[in-house]
């Protein structure tokens, strides 16, 4: 399997969500953030210029947010800026020295495509191809990787690479996108990542 034998064009690599609020102790945090966070660092630090780090940045404050997201936000209050350290929605120490040449993308909402931003980066930069690690797998993940179907890219889903606070929902996912979506999305373990990727260096 070689990473851009379908889908041409340049390639870009997601790392979502991997942030301090997420890793350290708050009320959003992930036990599994830990157990992925090795694979993550592979993926990143074979191709740091490849990569974007998405970052999940709450508002100020329930009012501040829109729709259903000011109850969302009124349930968790204790997330919004008023009151949790801004340096939390920072990436994780581990990851932070990779930027740049790395780069981070902020976002308000689960998917990274909401406001169209992204997506049109990605179309003047040529890419077509993503893969995509970090969390969660059934939440933030989830919502880029089908965002990203929609919008035509060809997916690659490190499955040692993701995690949840929540085992079944976390197979399920994985079990959902390796079935329904696999004519759009590959699954692949970090090890076969790297092992059959390294020549699209040399053929972007």
């Amino acid at each position: 399997m070689n990473i851009g034998e379908r889908g041409g064009g340049d390639w870009r690599h997601l790392c979502i969500d991997m942030q301090r609020m997420f890793s350290e102790p708050t009320p959003w945090h992930v036990d599994w953030m830990g157990n992925i966070r090795d694979n993550v660092g592979r993926v990143v630090d074979e191709w740091p210029h490849k990569t974007i780090f998405t970052r999940f940045v709450p508002p100020v404050n329930a009012r501040a947010a829109v729709g259903q997201w000011q109850r969302y936000y009124e349930k968790w209050w204790m997330m919004t800026g008023e009151h949790i350290r801004r340096e939390l929605t920072e990436v994780i120490p581990e990851f932070a020295g990779y930027i740049p040449p790395a780069q981070d993308f902020l976002k308000s909402t689960y998917s990274p495509w909401t406001d169209g931003r992204l997506h049109q980066k990605f179309a003047r930069e040529g890419v077509e191809t993503l893969v995509v690690s970090g969390g969660e797998t059934d939440v933030c993940v989830l919502a880029t990787v089908l965002g990203a179907i929609d919008l035509g890219y060809r997916v690659f889903l490190v499955r040692d690479a993701v995690c949840s606070a929540q085992n079944d929902t976390h197979d399920a996912s994985l079990v959902l996108l390796g079935g329904r979506f696999a004519s759009q999305l590959t699954l692949v373990s970090t090890d076969e990542l790297l092992e059959s990727s390294r020549e699209i260096l040399l053929h972007p």
